[in-house]
């Protein structure tokens, strides 16, 4: 006999707070959890690539703010830095890496757990 809708909504959210039993708010990724460098690797996940302008207006964030939050993005290798010239001004272009787009799923995988087992209780 096949499950009703309310039987089978509630046989998920069981499943869903038993998978996330073990996953905590600690547990996130602080890295990308940060609002602006999540913004960052939010933007670079939908776009190929942007420029450090192109970031700068999108977040509406300063040049400092901007600069130190993408290093550390850089640092841990999430996103790449490209600098160039065109004529004689400096351009500066950013990327994610796999490794960064990895780290972004993983981080909205355990976001999405954690709604899912919030909602269920």
């Amino acid at each position: 006999m096949a499950k009703s809708n309310a039987a089978r909504a509630d046989a998920e959210r069981r499943a869903a707070v038993k998978v996330t039993a073990h996953l905590a708010p600690a547990e996130l990724d602080r890295l990308i959890h940060e609002r602006v460098r999540l913004a960052i690797v939010s933007a670079l996940a939908a776009r190929e690539r942007l420029t450090f302008n192109e970031l700068k207006s999108l977040l509406k964030t300063s040049d400092g703010n901007l600069s130190v939050h993408a290093r550390k993005l850089e640092d841990a290798e999430y996103i790449a830095c490209d600098k160039s010239f065109e004529g004689r001004v400096p351009k500066t272009e950013y990327r994610l890496t796999a490794l960064g787009r990895r780290a972004l799923e993983r981080y909205l995988d355990h976001m999405e757990a954690l709604i899912r087992a919030t909602r269920a209780r």
